[in-house]
Formats: C-alpha cells, sequence, structure tokens
C-alpha cells in the first residue's frame, strides 16, 4: 500500500474535525473545514444532512481511522501498534497513544522543529536528524528515556534551520521533553501519559474495533 499523497484537507473534512496535517495553515479562514463543513465528495453536502444515528462500528471504525490519519500511519502499521499495545501492561488504549506519540517523527513535531506531522517525517526522511549521535532517516523508529534527538550539524547550515533556532526560545514543549533552542537537540525526560497527549481520540473506540 503506497501513502495517500492526495489532498490531506479532504482527510480533515471527512473526519469533521482538524487534524492539523497542514501546520499554521489550519489555523486560519483557509482551513478547508473553517471554509467547507461537510464530507467530501459529490453528495457530501447532501448526506449531512440524511445520515441518521451512527452505528457503533461506524463510530469505532472512524476513531481508528481517524488516529491513523493524525499519526500518518499505515493500516498493517497501526495493527501492528494495537497488536504490541495489547502485550504491555496497563490500558491498552493509553499504550496505543503512548507508543504513537513516542514516534521520533512526532517527537520533532512536538518540539516545533516542523508546522505538522508530515514536515517531521520529511524532515527525518531527508536525514537532517540524529538519534542519540546517529543519523536516522526512520521516521517510526521509537524514543526511549533518556534519547537525545538533534539537528544533525551539517544540517544546522542551512536556512530552515536558522531561522528556526530564533524562534524556539519560546517554545513550550511538552513535560516529558527538554529543549536546547541554541543547539536544536532535546532529550526525552520520560515517556508521555495519557494526560500529555493532548490529540481528540477516544482510545476506547479503537480498543472496542479490534475487540470485534
Amino acid at each position: 500500500m503506497a501513502r495517500y499523497t492526495g489532498p490531506v484537507c479532504k482527510l480533515c473534512r471527512r473526519e469533521g474535525e482538524k487534524l492539523f496535517l497542514k501546520g499554521s495553515r489550519c489555523l486560519t479562514p483557509k482551513c478547508a473545514v473553517e471554509r467547507r463543513a461537510y464530507p467530501p465528495g459529490q453528495h457530501g453536502r447532501e448526506n449531512q444532512y440524511r445520515r441518521g444515528r451512527a452505528s457503533d462500528y461506524l463510530l469505532q471504525l472512524r476513531e481508528k481511522q481517524k488516529a491513523r490519519r493524525i499519526y500518518g500511519v499505515f493500516e498493517r502499521q497501526f495493527s501492528n501498534y494495537f497488536t504490541k499495545a495489547e502485550r504491555r501492561s496497563g490500558l491498552t488504549g493509553s499504550n496505543l497513544l503512548i507508543m504513537l506519540e513516542s514516534r521520533l517523527d512526532n517527537v520533532l513535531y512536538r518540539l516545533g522543529w516542523a508546522d505538522s506531522r508530515p514536515q517531521a517525517r520529511q524532515l527525518v526522511q531527508h536525514g537532517h536528524v540524529t538519534l542519540n549521535g546517529r543519523k536516522t532517516n526512520i521516521p517510526s523508529a521509537q524514543v526511549s528515556v533518556g534519547d537525545v534527538v538533534a539537528v544533525r550539524p551539517e544540517s544546522l547550515k542551512r536556512t530552515y534551520f536558522k531561522g528556526l533556532r530564533q524562534n524556539l526560545d519560546e517554545r513550550r514543549v511538552p513535560r516529558w521533553l527538554t529543549l536546547d533552542p541554541k543547539n536544536l537537540s532535546a532529550k526525552v525526560v520520560h515517556l508521555p501519559t495519557r494526560e500529555d497527549i493532548d490529540v481528540s481520540l477516544n482510545e476506547q473506540l479503537i480498543v472496542e474495533y479490534y475487540s470485534r
């Protein structure tokens, strides 16, 4: 399965809320959800008025799809994350979100090094990031307590990162991360908890979807 390359604003409209897939544009009146608050497609405007009560399955499916689209993972990847979350102690739903939140591309997004998770994924894939001093191009790499994420010294000379350093001084980062804006590096203090994850997801619906 290839990665989705179509208009990402359609994904937000399909879920009926902002998934913040286009960074700062999502905060402006140009946001597609603001301009067309109905599902995409030829009959999207008509169907928003015809729908009755959604079934339990539909609610579960939509929540799973929304989580996939927020974090930008494939169906098989997401299923594997859920399997691993089940094997861990604790609540499966919380474990799932913590694993998704601990992805390297999401860490860059949380640090403010990218305006969106897709942009953060691109920074990693283009080799601008190191994990514990080693260059990596794997956006799905899981960070652990004590890991250090940084921009490669060679990449610091680029215009993008020069401008980035000037805007990070007052950046508020999650409490599970510490940021050194001068050197564009960060450390994982502890893994995130459910309270640290500010995404509008009902993880219990996802658990119910996979428990059918």
